[in-house]
């Protein structure tokens, strides 16, 4: 499944998909503070979504359906990110 939090910026977007450009955060002290008024408004922000996106079912099934999705260059990026992670099986508790 995918995850529906996850950065959706690399893949190619369907038409009439709206974007706003993103303020950068907050510099100096209490910039990561908690706000209950921040909470609410993301909260209602998120409730006016959609839990599913049509157009980025379309968009999954139209990659999961070529064969040449993703590249060799993107596997390699991969394979080489993989391969250089720590195995969780070496690491002591």
């Amino acid at each position: 499944m995918i995850n529906p939090t996850s950065s959706s910026d690399r893949v190619l977007r369907p038409d009439g998909v709206v974007f706003h450009n993103k303020t950068p955060a907050p510099d100096g002290a209490g910039a990561d503070r908690f706000s209950p008024e921040n909470t609410a408004a993301l909260k209602a922000a998120l409730a006016s979504q959609p839990e599913i996106r049509p157009e980025v079912v379309a968009r999954a099934r139209l990659l999961a359906a070529d064969p040449t999705y993703p590249s060799p260059a993107v596997l390699r990026q991969v394979g080489k990110v993989i391969l250089n992670s720590p195995d969780p099986a070496d690491q002591a508790d």
